[in-house]
Formats: structure tokens, sequence, C-alpha cells
């Protein structure tokens, strides 16, 4: 059996604070706000996963009330994630995603990205789509004030 999920997350960004996307740290004067490293892209892939496992999404695991995740590394949720997936008798076939932000430019991370996001699902980076896009200057995140993102993932019985 294969299931599909879907994952969105988005953060306001923020001065002083270090902006990390996918496992990649970008060097660019501000960062997401949130309770974790807020990386927006990996957030959504763990709800995308969790939700094609029918089990609860990420803020039933890793609550933004407990400082047990202040400043927590997202990747080291997203390998809790496929642990609770391969627990509920599941594993990620592949995972496919889109940021949407107005700065910094994604591209040249890319790479870095999906080498970070395919260490911590176990899949091969050729399984990881990612793309980057804006809002063209719509909205909060077409003014510079959010990052989002969007995520698909496909699962299968093991």
């Amino acid at each position: 059996m294969i299931r599909v999920g879907h994952g969105y997350d988005i953060h306001r960004t923020v001065p002083g604070r270090p902006l990390v996307l996918g496992g990649v740290r970008f060097d660019c004067g501000f960062g997401l706000d949130g309770h974790s490293d807020a990386d927006c892209l990996t957030h959504a892939i763990c709800d995308a996963l969790l939700g094609a496992a029918g089990l609860p999404d990420i803020g039933h695991f890793f609550p933004n009330t407990d400082p047990a995740w202040k400043d927590a590394d997202s990747q080291l949720l997203l390998r809790r994630v496929v642990a609770e997936l391969k627990q509920a008798g599941f594993a990620p076939v592949n995972v496919d995603a889109t940021l949407v932000a107005e700065r910094p430019k994604i591209a040249p991370h890319l790479a870095a990205m999906k080498s970070a996001l395919a260490a911590s699902t176990g899949l091969p980076t050729d399984a990881i789509g990612l793309k980057a896009t804006t809002n063209e200057g719509c909205d909060a995140i077409g003014q510079g004030k959010a990052i989002a993102a969007h995520a698909v993932a496909l699962i299968e019985n093991i």
C-alpha cells in the first residue's frame, strides 16, 4: 500500500536569528521566528510524512510549549518523524517540496538542502524534489516578512 501526505508551514522573518532551511544555514542577516530552529521546509516535510501515515501533526510530537524543543535542530525532528513512520509500519518513498521566499536566493543551496534532507529521511537525493519560487511581491511572503514551504510525501508499507 502507498499513501500520500501534504504539509505546509510558514514562519515570520526576524532579525538576529540564523536562517535554517532544509537543514542548511544561510548567512543573510535574518532568520525565522519559531520555537525550534523554525526550518519551515523541514517542518512541512515532517507534516507531509506524518499526514501520509495518518499520524498526528508535528505539533503533537514536538509541541512549542515543551522547552525540550526550544531551538531544536529540525533535522533531528525529521529523523524522529521517520522513526515514528517505521513504528507505524511505513517508510518514505519520496518527498517533493517548494519553498516560497523573496529572499535569500535559494537555488545555490538546493543541492546542500537535498543532501541534508536525504540524510535525515534515509532517502537517496534523487528521491527528494526541491523547488524555490517567490510570491512576486504579494502579501507578507512577497514583502520578505515570511517564508513558507509546501511538501508532498509518498510513503509505503514495510
